[in-house]
């Protein structure tokens, strides 16, 4: 039987262009090959742009009321869909449908704030800055922006940078992940039936030759990408390089920190959501709890261990399951290897969930929770990114050890901290070295008016994704001084001097 094929969503159409490798999409909940995506390079990210540039004059000339409109819509069609769509991504990424769900709404809800761009993209004006002079500034679109997102997200990251980019006036082209490439076709098609043209958001695939010819492409002004830090760090690199604007965002290592006056029983709750929701492939996940004392950390591990027994592992469809698979068989044996190699480290294998295999569905891509305790800083296993259901403790003596942990991480993307005690919890918020911080809230996403960002290597370039933020980075200002002087016969002597506002 043939496999369903996905292909690329561009303005022109893909008659004529060359053949090219495709790769595998996997159902990672029966290990089985569902469709294939092509990858593809230059000469497909040539024929996207040239949609593009064909498209985003006009748009960018449509007021901000229209756009928004289109957003509106967009955000009415996604909604009637969503089942539809949950049910896709999940065959693709593995998330419980619940979870799937959940990824698309936390997309939807930055469409909701990029709706308000006639408010956001309101410039400034200062009337009289000098004699008979006034001031204005304007924010004005970069033009062809690009997006390239990872497989955890299918649909929430694409949606985190091109709600905010077309809504200020640019076109878009994205490159998901080869992974699970379906949905982010489904949302392009879905933005053009909103009544977006043809060419202003468009979806390319490929693996590493299309992201270097994405950040090489001279007519494309500005990307924007989530993955690894490895790779985050030669997309700043390359693309800034090439005279690109650049956000990239990498990787994570986030800590719960567990303070002696905290509600354990909360706590708990808490952290094994965090820890093992998605099969902890989120970036915002929390696969680090730090216990403060002895006391505490005999205490939390006496709760963790039943409530980690008490996951169940299931296929996507399962609405009792807390997580699905993860995303291929490669990344499960990467997982695996991790918590191999810290045992040969010096950890505690408390919970092994080595080997799961579900009954029917022997050939997914399942992983058990782990539990490791006894991690120490110094260890391979704590300092990477396992990406995976693994919670790892790490005990603190004191409060200050506890700061400095994720404070001297070389991530430092989220951190929480679990307390009933706000000058404690003031003062890590204040003093610790990371980016997002949560306070009794273990996954610390900030919504979708404000922005998301890491610090250290979890993000390489100076904004961060959405919210005011976002609206920065996909614009440019443009300050218009003007002046309508009257014939006063004067020498013309003052144009050889530079202005000043006497």
């Amino acid at each position: 039987m043939a496999l369903r094929r996905i292909d690329h969503w561009l303005a022109l159409g893909t008659a004529g262009l060359p053949p090219v490798e495709t790769g595998p999409v996997y159902d990672p909940n029966s290990g089985v090959v569902q469709a294939e995506v092509p990858l593809a390079g230059r000469a497909v990210l040539d024929r996207a742009v040239e949609g593009a540039l064909a498209a985003q004059p006009d748009w960018a000339a449509t007021n901000p009321q229209r756009r928004a409109r289109v957003l509106f819509e967009f955000k009415r069609l996604v909604e009637a869909e969503m089942d539809d769509l949950a049910r896709l991504l999940a065959s693709e990424h593995g998330k419980v449908l619940a979870d799937a769900r959940g990824d698309l709404q936390r997309g939807l809800e930055v469409i909701e704030f990029a709706c308000g761009i006639p408010h956001l993209l309101k410039g400034e004006y200062t009337p009289g800055a000098g004699p008979g002079i006034d001031v204005q500034s304007m924010r004005v679109p970069v033009g062809i922006g690009a997006g390239i997102t990872p497989f955890n997200f299918p649909a929430m990251i694409p949606m985190w940078m091109f709600g905010v980019a077309i809504a200020c006036g640019n076109a878009f082209i994205l490159k998901p992940s080869e992974k699970d490439p379906s949905v982010p076709v489904r949302l392009a098609e879905l933005m053009e039936r909103a009544g977006a043209p043809r060419g202003i958001l468009q979806v390319v695939h490929g693996g590493a030759e299309m992201v270097d010819a994405i950040l090489d492409h001279p007519a494309i002004a500005a990307v924007s990408f989530v993955g690894s830090s490895e790779v985050a760090q030669h997309v700043y690199a390359r693309g800034s390089a090439a005279g690109k604007r650049v956000q990239a965002f990498g990787g994570a290592k986030n800590h719960g920190i567990v303070l002696p006056d905290a509600d354990l029983d909360r706590a708990v709750e808490d952290i094994v959501g965090a820890a093992f929701g998605s099969a902890g492939e989120r970036c915002m996940a929390l696969p680090v709890v730090v216990p403060v004392g002895e006391a505490t950390a005999e205490a939390l591990r006496a709760r963790l261990v039943p409530a980690i027994h008490a996951l169940r592992v299931g296929v996507s469809t399962d609405p009792e399951a807390h997580y699905g698979p993860v995303v291929t068989a490669e990344h499960r044996a990467r997982i695996e290897g991790w918590i191999a190699r810290a045992v040969a480290e010096g950890a505690e294998l408390v919970v092994d969930g080595r080997g799961f295999r579900l009954q029917g569905h022997e050939q997914g891509f399942f992983v058990g929770p782990t539990f490791l305790d006894h991690v120490t800083p110094t260890m391979e296993s704590y300092r990477a990114e396992i990406f995976g259901p693994v919670l790892q403790m790490v005990r603190a003596k004191d409060f200050e050890e506890a700061l400095r942990l994720p404070s001297d991480h070389p991530y430092g993307n989220g951190v929480a901290v679990f307390t009933r005690s706000g000058r404690a919890a003031r003062e890590f918020a204040h003093r610790v070295n990371v980016g997002m911080v949560g306070i009794n809230v273990p996954i610390p996403v900030p919504v979708a008016y404000h922005t998301f960002g890491g610090w250290k290597r979890s993000a390489f370039g100076d904004i961060n994704q959405h919210g005011p933020e976002g609206v920065r980075f996909w614009t440019k200002i443009k300050t218009v001084t003007s002046r309508w002087p009257e014939d006063d016969g004067g020498s013309g002597q003052d144009a050889f001097v530079i202005p000043t506002m006497r």
